[in-house]
């Protein structure tokens, strides 16, 4: 399958040569290659070497005839997913706790399976959320974006948020940053552990609001994308989240997880604009303890 896409370079933007171009596009080196050599890419409707430079306002149209993808296929669930924000290339709903983002074996009832019946054909996958965290999930609705998006999650330029409710079961600073190498508990498969060999995970916290002498409200941003890393990196300093059943010593059944990805923000793929999205309140379930 062929995919175009077509742009203008920002006014904002310095000149640069078609090569730079792409490499700030966060196009793949096989892609480039494929447009060079095939001519797929044109400016102001005509093929440039790579080395001549692009100018603000220059029209860019771009054709991707190589794109693979190994993307397991996602049955429709019949049920249709909470779209909070769409453009050609992406989605981003807000999935509900206790939901999986995407399928195993036979299962239906995923939020990728939701996205398929919403868009009438299998969406791809970008990123996870936990089965008991709620919020933002960002789905790709084609192949060609997928690397892309790759790219700006291992160069920081996606941005995930959360909040979170905490049990304040030990002093915390207003805000700092979390660096505790997490690795799989040799004792349970499904949890995480600190663990000096462990992975490198970041994150940076914000205690927003004191809710009671025992909990808090704290913003959260991840700089690594770690399993559980904000559950377990909370937990470790004795300030777990509230409802949390795998890490919170004091969790009663009748809780939710506390824990909401509220807000997202990356470069909309083939574009240079950047895309906000932010939950509302209503459409956080934790803010319904805060009132």
């Amino acid at each position: 399958m062929s995919y175009y896409f077509t742009l203008n370079y920002p006014q904002k933007l310095k000149p640069c040569s078609v090569s730079d171009l792409l490499h700030l596009l966060l196009i793949p080196r096989k892609w480039r290659h494929f447009l060079r050599t095939e001519r797929k890419i044109l400016i102001n409707g005509k093929y440039q070497s790579f080395n001549q430079l692009v100018y603000p306002k220059d029209k860019i149209e771009l054709w991707l005839d190589h794109v693979e993808t190994k993307q397991n296929t996602y049955p429709a669930s019949g049920n249709l997913p909470d779209v909070i924000f769409e453009n050609q290339n992406i989605l981003i709903i807000n999935k509900p706790a206790g939901q999986k983002t995407h399928p195993n074996l036979a299962e239906t009832d995923t939020a990728l399976n939701d996205c398929a019946t919403y868009l009438g054909y299998s969406p791809f996958i970008v990123h996870r959320l936990d089965m008991l965290t709620s919020g933002l999930l960002l789905v790709a609705k084609n192949p060609a974006v997928v690397p892309i998006l790759n790219r700006e999650l291992v160069s920081k330029t996606f941005h995930r948020e959360y909040l979170a409710v905490i049990d304040f079961l030990k002093p915390l600073p207003q805000k700092g940053t979390i660096s505790l190498p997490i690795g799989q508990d040799p004792l349970d498969q499904r949890k995480r552990i600190v663990t000096a060999s462990g992975l490198k995970s970041v994150t940076h916290y914000q205690v927003l609001k004191i809710l009671s002498r025992q909990t808090a409200l704290v913003q959260l941003a991840l700089e690594t994308g770690r399993t559980h890393q904000i559950r377990v990196h909370l937990a470790a300093l004795g300030c777990p989240i509230v409802g949390d059943p795998l890490y919170n010593a004091n969790f009663k059944n009748e809780e939710f997880l506390h824990l909401t990805a509220y807000q997202i923000s990356l470069i909309s793929p083939f574009t240079f604009k950047r895309i906000n999205v932010k939950l509302s309140k209503d459409k956080i379930p934790l803010f319904t303890d805060i009132k």
